[in-house]
């Protein structure tokens, strides 16, 4: 059966179909449309309906505003059912859930990926068959900076980059335009003009510094390293998480080895859910976006803190 072909009003998600293309519009703009819990569960029964309609050729995602397609998950909301004991589980397996349905998605997938497309708005976007980018789109897993990892199966994208460039994006959480999205892959085209490409990005130091499976020693290479891109990198991951900054690592050289996305499920969600409910989430979104301090207290003061026991006990499936 056919969605009506009219907004659904009063949502956070307005659902339509217009001459055989189903749309949706993530209309969060004062929060970049940050997907909530709810959003992902009706974006889910969205393309679950539009799949089984057979006047429905292809499906087209978009979010409401100027500032972007989606800024990730509501990390606010998050922290709040880490903090009084909701459901971290099953936010976690509804957002990823959604992220396989859309690798797998049977009929022409377009993300229009407009202006800041970061963490969970990239598990809606990048894994589609038909990812548009323009002049305004910055993409970025900015993960490490609150205390989680670049899930949403970007890890498994991430890996297969060449040269080590996703290992400085995992880390770093460093952000890149419309011109390295479509040379790296993660972009098919680019509606309007074409921006030029981030230098920084080709440069020999991050193929040179990022290779190995010890995060401190990657640091170390950067902050040593001659070229001030090198040392801008070091200073970055210093700021972030350092328990983050190890498990992504460990995660990014674990999802090379996963045939497709669907095989890194188990791992995706021990994961999301550990980190979430370990020491770092709730005091990096409380210094990020709640208090805004930007002086986040993490667990350990440095990579050198964070034991291979203790990185390695973050990969036990759930029970």
């Amino acid at each position: 059966m056919s969605l009506p072909n009219q907004k659904i009003a009063d949502t956070t998600l307005h659902v339509g179909v217009d001459a055989g293309v189903g749309t949706v519009v993530l209309n969060r703009p004062a929060a970049i449309n940050a997907l909530s819990f709810a959003m992902l569960h009706q974006l889910t029964e969205a393309l679950t309906a539009f799949r089984a309609d057979p006047e429905i050729t292809e499906v087209e995602l978009s979010g409401a505003g100027r500032r972007g397609l989606c800024a990730g998950a509501d990390v606010r909301q998050l922290r709040e059912l880490v903090l009084f004991d909701g459901d971290v589980r099953g936010f976690f397996e509804t957002e990823y859930r959604l992220n396989l349905l859309i690798a797998s998605y049977p009929k022409p997938y377009r993300a229009r990926m407009t202006g800041i497309t970061m963490g969970g708005g990239m598990g809606i976007s990048v894994h589609g068959s038909q990812r548009v980018v323009d002049a305004t789109s910055r993409l970025a897993m900015p993960e490490t900076q609150i205390g989680l990892f670049p899930d949403v199966f970007m890890s498994w994208l991430l890996a297969r980059l060449p040269d080590e460039v996703g290992t400085h994006l995992a880390l770093t959480g460093a952000g890149i335009n419309a011109a390295d999205a479509l040379r790296l892959g993660l972009a098919d085209e680019c509606a309007g003009p074409l921006p030029e490409p981030d230098p920084t990005l080709t440069g020999d130091w991050i193929a040179q510094c990022y290779a190995g499976n010890d995060a401190a020693e990657i640091l170390g290479r950067l902050g040593e390293h001659a070229d001030p891109s090198a040392r801008a990198a070091a200073a970055e991951i210093a700021q972030r998480s350092p328990l983050s900054v190890a498990v992504s690592l460990e995660a990014l050289r674990r999802a090379a080895g996963f045939a497709d996305r669907a095989a890194q499920y188990e791992q995706e969600l021990a994961l999301a859910v550990r980190l979430a409910t370990g020491p770092d989430l709730v005091e990096g979104v409380r210094a990020q976006l709640v208090d805004r301090d930007q002086q986040p207290r993490w667990a350990h003061r440095s990579l050198a803190e964070v034991t291979r026991a203790e990185v390695e006990s973050f990969f036990e499936p759930l029970p």
